[in-house]
């Protein structure tokens, strides 16, 4: 029986839990204030709530349709699916009623200072950014934080703030289209802003919540200390400039926003590319710190082909075992990333959790292995440790030695593994 993953973290998460719930309730609660509430307090509810209504079925389709899209950008190590909905619902509940509550004030407040125009600015321009990046900023944080073994490096960053942002843009759009069906009940205006917010820019709030997802992803890669605080920082900056040029655009001259528009689809463009190359490296780095698995008699080359594929889960759910197969790749996967924590952790110094994975990961692909054979009705190879070949019988089967940052032979000066460390026991 594999070994339990060692959980130090649990009080911790606990803890994220509570915070969660207590935000994810307020946000809540504001919702209702603006969504069921101030309808009633209009000379028309019955209209209000038609409008909600239309809003609502423009929205959420395409909230369901745009979620698969980063799901299947991110093949090499797919985050679980209930912590991608925690964040999507942050950002659709606790991040959007909290913000809606802030800037409805700051619009308040500026209207009494300046009027209706200074209003309109100071709140699409200066209290949206702000707060609207700091909220979906947190869902991004708490897990980097509370949920730490879900949260490997600047990929996984991007697709939690990703989710988050497409959450808090589906709930922001029920508001935007229900506004323009009341604005033009002949309906010009809902299908112009649906072409721009849906269709055109939809990927507005997650390209500037992915800038907060890089920075805290770079604080999780980094073994430098001002590093780690000042990413997440800066990635926040980035979030709120983005977003007040686009505000601003919108804002102060319809023309300029039309121009910006092309500019703004390649950027979005350039981003996706640059996400791509990110989760290949991110494979490549899976596929570097599992070479020697296959030596140590962990994994065979056939399972170690399948797990570093861009489609291993797909592949082993038809055809290697099914939701045992798919586990499999899932444990494989986590031990690369487990081990290349632990080779990082060990350069800078410092302790991660990940380290003391390793063994029972091992451990738990052997179980799986035989659960995969179970579903599938039949024995499954075996792996084999290598053996060093006597000198004269067969010096040309020598084997390539393991191959990944920070390995030296023998495990001498620092290197991974641990001098002494003998594989899997």
């Amino acid at each position: 029986m594999a070994l339990p993953r060692p959980d130090p973290e649990k009080g911790r998460r606990l803890v994220g839990a509570i915070i969660y719930s207590v935000l994810m309730f307020g946000g809540f609660v504001a919702l209702i204030f603006f969504f069921l509430v101030m309808p009633l307090m209009s000379d028309d509810p019955g209209g209000e709530y038609l409008s909600m209504g239309i809003g609502a079925l423009c929205a959420l389709p395409m909230l369901f349709l745009y979620v698969w899209i980063p799901r299947l950008i991110d093949r090499y190590d797919p985050e679980p699916w209930w912590a991608l909905a925690l964040v999507l619902a942050w950002g659709a509940i606790a991040a959007c009623g909290v913000a809606c509550t802030i800037n409805t004030g700051v619009e308040v407040g500026a209207t009494e200072i300046g009027g209706k125009d200074f209003a309109e600015v100071a709140g699409a321009c200066i209290s949206a950014p702000i707060v609207e990046e700091g909220m979906k900023g947190l869902a991004v944080l708490g897990v980097f934080y509370f949920l730490r073994r879900e949260f490997d490096g600047v990929v996984d960053g991007v697709i939690y703030a990703t989710f988050a942002a497409l959450g808090f843009a589906a709930t922001e759009n029920i508001i935007y289209y229900a506004n323009a069906v009341k604005a033009d009940p002949a309906g010009g205006a809902l299908a112009m802003t649906f072409l721009v917010r849906g269709i055109l820019a939809p990927w507005g709030h997650p390209l500037y919540t992915s800038m907060t997802g890089i920075g805290f992803g770079i604080a999780r890669e980094t073994n430098r200390t001002w590093l780690k605080w000042m990413a997440p920082l800066g990635g926040y900056c980035c979030a709120m400039f983005l977003h007040c040029v686009w505000n601003t655009a919108s804002t102060i001259s319809g023309f300029l926003f039309v121009l910006m528009l092309p500019l703004w689809i390649l950027f979005v463009l350039a981003f996706n590319g640059i996400l791509i190359w990110l989760v290949v490296r991110k494979g490549r780095i899976i596929r570097a710190h599992l070479q020697d698995e296959v030596l140590l008699g962990t994994i065979t080359r056939e399972e170690f082909n399948l797990v570093t594929s861009p489609f291993g889960g797909l592949r082993a759910t038809f055809g290697w075992g099914g939701s045992a197969g798919r586990r499999f790749v899932k444990a494989a996967t986590r031990l690369g990333l487990s081990k290349w924590h632990a080779g990082r952790a060990m350069r800078g110094n410092t302790k991660t959790v990940s380290a003391d994975w390793i063994l029972p990961l091992r451990q738990e692909l052997g179980e799986l292995r035989m659960a995969v054979a179970r579903s599938m009705g039949r024995a499954v190879p075996m792996p084999q440790a290598w053996a060093a070949v006597p000198q004269g019988q067969q010096r040309a089967a020598q084997q390539p030695q393991p191959q990944y940052p920070g390995y030296r032979q023998g495990g001498g000066g620092g290197g991974y593994p641990p001098q002494g460390w003998g594989g899997p026991r």
